[in-house]
């Protein structure tokens, strides 16, 4: 698993090739591994873990200078743009004049313009109009809703650690789903599922490691994976990778072990429909930090514009099988038939 061979240098090239390789069916399985009630368990240590009442709302790079956003969460309307020193605000996505919908208006010197009166915000209360906390991340964007959350509020969301940006590729993929927060969660905190739901994309897949019971320190609350990643044919990454739930929203996937070591997938669940819809929707915003001191990275690094698409789309693949696990949990949980 060490990128270092046996007298400490750095081995030349990640891959490796699978001598032994087996069908898809022939595989070890997993199902006995993957018990329903450690899952449950596991999900359920997360969804007590707090939020701060902050929300993904999405990738930092799409709010520009240029033109607003409008999100929903839970039901609530949504408008951020950023400000002329680029700050980003954000507040409700109603226009206090007569609701006109702020996601629609213009931006001109850091000033949202209304297009149906022209009333303009500044970012500040105006007019009955109040803006809640935004933070980017640099990567992604949060706006903290105290009337949805209902917890005690943070200043700040707790942002996962990630690679330095000066060293490191970011992208993010965002997709939709009829389904509950939970549910999303559930499904990463079910890595026994990957070499089979997964097949063209992750191969040998064994959980190493799995919390016996809830630990006292939360950090430590984590499933340790060894999988490796398919490049093509029996060519294969092998890697060691951790899963942890820090809030009731959030896994994130960190390699601990081999190529691109520190390297993180976040994976953040929000609510676009509110409590208790007949048909819960559920944005997933996922966040790839990949880092390497491989020279070779600062050409990748050069060539992210191009290469972003591609992680995006890799990402989207996954999570098209990802949304249907978690779509079909939340309907048989809804129809009381959930195994689980």
């Amino acid at each position: 698993m060490s990128e270092r061979d046996g007298t400490g240098r750095r081995k030349a090239i990640p891959l490796r090739l699978r001598r032994d390789a087996v069908a898809w069916e022939r595989q070890r399985p997993t199902w006995r591994d993957a018990r329903p009630a450690l899952i449950a368990e596991a999900l359920e240590r997360a969804r007590a873990r707090p939020t701060g009442n902050w929300f993904v709302v999405g990738a930092a790079r799409d709010l520009t200078a240029r033109r607003p956003l409008g999100r929903t969460v839970a039901g609530t309307e949504i408008v951020l743009w950023r400000g002329e020193d680029g700050t980003p605000h954000a507040g409700p996505g109603a226009c206090p004049h007569l609701g006109a919908p702020l996601k629609d208006a213009a931006v001109r010197c850091g000033r949202l313009i209304c297009h149906w009166h022209g009333l303009d915000l500044d970012g500040g209360p105006f007019a009955g109009w109040t803006p809640w906390p935004v933070h980017d991340d640099g990567v992604l964007l949060w706006v903290r809703l105290d009337r949805v959350g209902g917890e005690p509020p943070t200043e700040r969301p707790a942002v996962p650690a990630r690679p330095a940006p000066s060293a490191s590729l970011a992208a993010v993929y965002t997709g939709r789903g009829t389904c509950e927060p939970e549910d999303v969660v559930a499904n990463r905190l079910d890595p026994w599922h990957g070499a089979w739901l997964h097949p063209y994309s992750f191969v040998d897949l064994v959980v190493r490691d799995v919390p016996d019971g809830a630990p006292p320190d939360d950090a430590k609350d984590v499933l340790l994976v060894d999988v490796s990643f398919k490049v093509a044919g029996r060519i294969v990454v092998p890697v060691r990778a951790a899963f942890h739930a820090p809030d009731a929203r959030t896994v994130v996937m960190r390699i601990v072990e081999g190529e691109g070591a520190g390297s993180v997938v976040e994976t953040h669940a929000t609510p676009l429909t509110p409590a208790g819809a007949g048909q819960p929707r559920t944005a997933v915003v996922e966040a790839v930090v990949a880092g390497s001191d491989r020279r070779g990275f600062a050409v990748a690094r050069a060539l992210a514009p191009l290469l972003r698409p591609a992680v995006r789309a890799a990402s989207g693949r996954l999570w098209r099988d990802d949304l249907a696990y978690a779509e079909r949990r939340h309907r048989l949980r809804a129809e009381g038939r959930f195994p689980g």
